[in-house]
């Protein structure tokens, strides 16, 4: 019985998945301009422009983008030219090949990928907010510091 109900599981989580996938761009197609979806994204196809999806973004093998990619978590198997911006998780699986620069919450870049520019890791935006207050406040006491010291201006 938990072998039967198992497989069954895993169906109807495929199909889940491919339920949510609201734009396919399939092989061979081209698509010119930017895109933008509420939905997840699957491209197979060549895409020449911007992508911003407010789900996930999934390059299939054959997949090729030229443009910056913006969503929530980006699988790559393809080809991008071009930033991408994950405010999730990046995969950059072992076809993949990515010249540009990244900005995720969390990579992962398996073995034989090609990856070819920078990469930020973005946790929160209240981390980073700290991160630069932590600055201004050393700016201030070495403003303090040479405002103390009598100048020629003073006198």
């Amino acid at each position: 019985m938990l072998g039967k109900s198992k497989p069954a599981t895993t169906a109807s989580t495929v199909e889940n998945q491919t339920a949510k996938i609201g734009t396919i761009i399939g092989p061979g197609a081209v698509f010119k301009g930017d895109i933008t979806a509420p939905e997840a994204i699957r491209i197979d196809g060549t895409l020449t422009g911007n992508c911003d999806c407010k789900g996930n973004l999934i390059l299939g093998t054959e997949g090729q983008i030229k443009g910056n990619i913006k969503a929530q978590n980006v699988i790559l198997s393809g080809k991008v030219v071009g930033d991408v911006a994950a405010s999730g998780k990046l995969e950059l699986l072992s076809t993949g090949k990515l010249s540009g620069n990244i900005t995720a919450r969390s990579l992962v870049i398996d073995e034989d990928a090609f990856f070819d520019g920078r990469c930020a890791m973005v946790t929160n935006h209240s981390a980073a907010l700290e991160f630069e207050d932590d600055e201004p406040e050393k700016d201030e006491k070495e403003e303090a510091k040479t405002e103390s010291k009598p100048g020629p201006d003073k006198y």
